[in-house]
């Protein structure tokens, strides 16, 4: 529900009902006067009429992230919980639910990184400022973290080992980028990326 009608003895108290019933502060909503107060007759006692304001809902960025991925899970036949926390970059929206969330994660996070770049634009289709999401579901960017951070560590010290690079299947820039912090201090061996985009690419390989 995006518009209401309210009543009131003033345009104010008209504006203080419908924000009311919304809960909302009056920056949140545009306001239409439908119809003005009036006394009526014999000093106010017959015929008063209240007045009449429309109330029109302005879109909050973060909500209607929310109600899109709401949405887009019910299509996959999920029901989600959203939980938000604002962080230094912008906000981190998470997911849980019942049922099969590897519907929204998908291979190797491929899904939850598609709903994450949408998000965004829906996000910032309601914003006057740049909005940044990051878009997790049941913890799955925590755990696949720890899991590229141990096979780095792995990988590094089988090249060690046979002397010889590895090269990675693609990944997307974010999670290259947890690869390189993280082996970007071993004593032995460095990184680098190749490949163009989606076929991008981390190499590990021995320091000259």
């Amino acid at each position: 529900m995006r518009k209401i009608v309210a009543s009131g003895k003033t345009i104010d108290d008209a504006v203080r009902h419908g924000l009311s019933q919304w809960n909302v502060p009056e920056e949140r909503v545009k306001v239409k006067v439908l119809e003005q107060p009036s006394k009526g007759l014999l000093f106010g006692l017959i015929g008063v009429k209240e007045a009449k304001v429309e109330l029109e809902l302005i879109p909050d960025p973060l909500e209607e992230a929310e109600r899109f991925l709401r949405d887009v899970a019910g299509t996959m036949g999920l029901t989600v919980n959203v939980h938000r926390k604002q962080t230094k970059e912008g906000y981190y929206l998470s997911l849980t639910g019942i049922g099969d969330m590897g519907m929204l994660i998908g291979r190797r996070g491929q899904t939850l990184d598609s709903l994450q770049y949408l998000v965004n634009i829906v996000a910032n289709r309601y914003s006057d400022s740049h909005i940044r999401i990051e878009l997790d579901a049941e913890d799955f960017r925590e755990r696949r973290r720890r899991t590229l951070e141990e096979m780095s560590e792995r990988l590094a010290g089988r090249v060690v080992r046979t002397k010889q690079e590895i090269v990675l299947e693609p990944m997307s820039a974010h999670e290259r980028k947890l690869i390189h912090s993280q082996l970007q201090n071993h004593p032995r061996v460095k990184t680098y990326s190749k490949g163009v985009e989606p076929n991008r690419h981390v190499v590990i390989t021995l320091k000259s």
